[in-house]
C-alpha cells in the first residue's frame, strides 16, 4: 500500500523538470517505484496518498494513472481503486521479441558507423557498472544498464528508436529487477557488454548482432524460473 511506502521526489527545478508537466514528473517516478518493484504486483496505490506525498493535488496524479494504464503497469478499476498490474509472462515475451529486433538493428548501425567517443562512452559506463556490482547496488547496476543500450542508440543518431524500445520494456524491467543477482550473474552481463563493445569498436556487424541477440535473450532463460519462485506477482 501507498500508505507504507515513501515516495522518491519529484525531479529539481532543472531545465528538463521545467520541460517536464507536474503529471510527467509523478508519472515517471511513479513508474520507476513500480519497476523497482518498490511497489508490487498487486499493490493498491491511492490517488489521494500519492498526492499527500509528492505536495500536488489529484489532477496531475490521475493523469498519470492513466498514463501508468496505457503503459500496463497498473489496473483502474471503478468503484474499487488503482492496483499495480500483475506480470504477464506472455507482454514480457513479446517485449522482448519487439526489443530484440529494434536493438539488433540499431547496434549493426553502431558496428558500422559508431566514433571513438561513442566507444569511449559505452567502456565507462561499463566500468560504472563494475564498481556498482562489486558495492552490490543492484538498482544503480541496472541503471547503468540502461544508459548502455541508450547510448548505443545515441552513438548512431537513433534516439527515436530508444523512445519506441522505452515505452514497450517495462514490463521486461520488472522482470529484471527480480532476476538479479541470483538468476543473472552480474558478471556474465558486464562481460556480455564487453563483447558487444570489441565488435563495435572492430566494426564487426555480424558479431555485434550475435552478442546483442544472445544478451537480450538472457531474460528469457531466467523468466520461467522467476515466474514459479513469484508466483504472486505473476498473472499467467
Amino acid at each position: 500500500m501507498t500508505a507504507n511506502f515513501k515516495l522518491a521526489a519529484l525531479t529539481p527545478d532543472t531545465t528538463r523538470a521545467r520541460q517536464t508537466s507536474v503529471g510527467g514528473q509523478v508519472y515517471e517516478v511513479v513508474r520507476n517505484a513500480i519497476v523497482q518493484l518498490q511497489l508490487r504486483p498487486g499493490d493498491a496505490v491511492s490517488e489521494s496518498e500519492i498526492a499527500a506525498q509528492l505536495g500536488v493535488s489529484r489532477q496531475p496524479v490521475r493523469e498519470a494513472f492513466i498514463k501508468l494504464s496505457e503503459a500496463g503497469l497498473v489496473e483502474i478499476r471503478p468503484q474499487r481503486g488503482t492496483f499495480v498490474r500483475l506480470i504477464s509472462v506472455q507482454e514480457v515475451e513479446n517485449a522482448q521479441f519487439l526489443r530484440e529486433a529494434i536493438e539488433v538493428a540499431v547496434v549493426r548501425k553502431a558496428a558500422l558507423q559508431a566514433s571513438a567517443a561513442g566507444i569511449a562512452q559505452l567502456r565507462d559506463i561499463i566500468e560504472q557498472q563494475r564498481r556498482a556490482a562489486a558495492r552490490g547496488d543492484h538498482s544503480g547496476f541496472l541503471r547503468l544498464d540502461e544508459a548502455y543500450h541508450q547510448a548505443i542508440a545515441g552513438s548512431v543518431n537513433c534516439d527515436d528508436a530508444w523512445r519506441v524500445l522505452d515505452s514497450l520494456k517495462a514490463q521486461m524491467d520488472r522482470v529484471r529487477y527480480l532476476s538479479l543477482p541470483e538468476a543473472t550473474p552480474l558478471d556474465a552481463i558486464i562481460d556480455q557488454h564487453a563483447t558487444i563493445v570489441e565488435a563495435l569498436e572492430t566494426g564487426s556487424p555480424e558479431t555485434a548482432e550475435s552478442a546483442m541477440h544472445i544478451h537480450l535473450r538472457e531474460i528469457l532463460k531466467s523468466l520461467p524460473k522467476l515466474a514459479a519462485e513469484n508466483r504472486s506477482f505473476f498473472a499467467d
